[in-house]
């Protein structure tokens, strides 16, 4: 059997399948701990945001958390990331 791995959120919509809040908050763990490279906040916070949005309960408390590491342009940068992804989405 073959291995997928996922990477993006883009790619998580296989078949009919739509992208769960709970896949979305753990691409953001990913992206803070640096599970597939550097650790990018920005990233993180973005999954977080839309993890929040679409029903993760832990997803705000992390947003939160990381937030207090990152400056004011890389939330906004985050912000414009995730509501550039949810329009495509």
């Amino acid at each position: 059997m073959a291995r997928f791995e996922m990477h993006s959120a883009d790619m998580a919509i296989m078949g009919e399948k739509p992208v769960t809040a709970d896949i979305l908050f753990q691409m953001g763990l990913d992206s803070a701990c640096g599970r597939h490279g550097e650790a990018d906040l920005v990233t993180a916070h973005k999954w977080f945001n839309i993890a929040a949005l679409k029903g993760n309960p832990e997803a705000g408390r992390y947003r939160k958390e990381i937030s207090g590491e990152m400056s004011p342009s890389q939330i906004a940068e985050a912000q414009r990331s995730a509501r550039e992804w949810l329009a495509m989405h």
